[in-house]
């Protein structure tokens, strides 16, 4: 546990250097709204990962500032144009960027930070280089969302392209893709980039990446676990909020839906599929999925993958960094919250 506060304190280091990108050729009138994604919270995770493989890869946490910082706001990028997509008006308690500012601002809002994204990495000890992973990165996540969407069984009527394509079978290979591209490809890359931050060689940066991949799939699949079995008092969530947005993109749900027999599996897509699932409908599908093994397996592949990354870490040298980054894979298998 102590490893792990470190980690996360080590994230926090990041926040001036947001704050100097963002503000960088903004406007003053613009500051308020710039500086409110990144002033409403959230773990840091994703730079703390950074800076994390760059200890871990015997490098520094200063040389590795400027690609921790983008990842960050490339992870608030993502967010708040996910907000927009998903229609959501609340994000860590507070009103989404959206929701608080407009539609038209939260897009200029998402386009600066994009940009800021591109002068954050101009700082970094190669920048062509990773302004071509941070390429890659964020079409992959932009293509996780899409197929996150397209998993979706009812909902956004008004969206011919969405109606036309929707995924009515989801399998846990589809599942996985689209949880590598939404989620794996961004922590990936933020170790990756902490290992080039460092100078290090192909190999320690290809076991960091393995790390960083491993670590998304398991933090998902927690997420997902979390989403249908957690309690609100621990996660300030509600429960079953997937199951009321037709997610069959939920690890629980889909590996539910495989186990239970014809017709309470047609029952389980029937809720999925209605245009509005109330409280009542969420509650029967909480029932249909506790009565099969779907929690079970759905813990086994995050401990599976938890333990895939710590085990991609025994090419590096035992120091700080490497602590940390498994004491963090350690808590992504059990996390409540």
């Amino acid at each position: 546990m102590e490893q792990l506060e470190s980690l996360l304190k080590l994230g926090s280091l990041v926040d001036p250097w947001l704050e100097k990108y963002l503000l960088r050729d903004a406007d003053p009138e613009f500051h308020e709204a710039l500086l409110y994604p990144v002033r409403a919270g959230g773990k840091r995770l994703r730079p703390a990962l950074t800076l994390a493989a760059a200890l871990a890869a015997g490098g520094s946490i200063e040389l590795a500032m400027p690609a921790a910082a983008a990842v960050e706001l490339a992870h608030n990028y993502s967010l708040i144009l996910d907000d927009i997509i998903d229609h959501s008006e609340l994000r860590r308690g507070k009103p989404t960027v959206w929701r608080k500012y407009g539609l038209s601002t939260a897009i200029l809002v998402a386009v600066h930070y994009r940009e800021s994204i591109s002068q954050a990495l101009n700082d970094t000890r190669d920048p062509k280089l990773f302004s071509e992973i941070m390429a890659r990165t964020l079409k992959l996540l932009t293509e996780g969302e899409r197929l996150d969407v397209l998993f979706e069984q009812a909902g956004r009527t008004d969206e011919p392209y969405v109606v036309e394509r929707r995924h009515r079978t989801v399998t846990l290979a589809d599942y996985l893709d689209m949880v590598y591209k939404k989620t794996g490809a961004l922590m990936e890359t933020s170790c990756i980039f902490g290992a080039l931050s460092a100078g290090v060689g192909e190999p320690v940066i290809e076991a960091l990446g393995s790390y960083g991949r491993s670590l998304g799939y398991a933090f998902q699949i927690g997420d997902d676990i979390i989403d249908i079995f957690g309690r609100e008092e621990v996660t300030g969530k509600r429960v079953g909020k997937d199951i009321e947005e037709h997610k069959l993109g939920n690890i629980v749900i889909l590996l539910a839906a495989e186990e239970l027999d014809g017709r309470e599996r047609e029952e389980l897509l029937a809720i999925l599929r209605r245009d509005v699932v109330d409280a009542h409908s969420v509650g029967r599908a909480l029932e249909l999925v506790s009565s099969t093994r779907a929690r079970e397996r759905a813990e086994e592949l995050r401990r599976l993958y938890s333990k895939e990354a710590v085990r991609a870490l025994s090419a590096l040298p035992r120091n700080e960094g490497r602590d940390m980054l498994e004491a963090l894979a350690e808590f992504v298998a059990r996390r409540e919250f």
